[in-house]
């Protein structure tokens, strides 16, 4: 039910926690750490450099190029769903590092998903 204003439970990846519409987080125009919805966390990551990303978090691509590992739930292993925020971050890809926070590519992002774990 994307969209809708109740909540939803998400499946077993996500332990316990919940779905909520980002209309209801914030409608805040700057994104901060406290108010991001880690949109980014469902886009494909390709490694296209090494920075150290541990290898339980690596996953093969269907031409076999190497990107990061997204859970059942389409987001990424390495995002913390309690606290919205990456477990790897000193070691996190080159595109995660350049995809910044409140540009106008994050932007986008948040308004193409209808909701964010919470």
């Amino acid at each position: 039910m994307a969209g809708s204003t109740r909540s939803q439970t998400i499946g077993r990846n996500a332990l316990n926690a919940t779905l909520i519409p980002l209309a209801d987080i914030h409608s805040e125009t700057e994104v901060t750490c406290s108010t991001c919805a880690a949109c980014c966390c469902q886009l494909e990551v390709m490694l296209i450099t090494d920075t150290g990303v541990p290898e339980r978090y690596i996953d093969t691509d269907e031409w076999g190029g190497e990107v990061m590992l997204r859970l059942d739930d389409g987001w990424c292993a390495a995002l913390d769903r309690n606290t919205m925020m990456c477990t790897i971050y000193e070691k996190r890809p080159l595109i995660c590092r350049e995809f910044e926070a409140g540009a106008e590519d994050c932007l986008n992002e948040r308004k193409g998903i209808a909701t964010a774990y919470l």
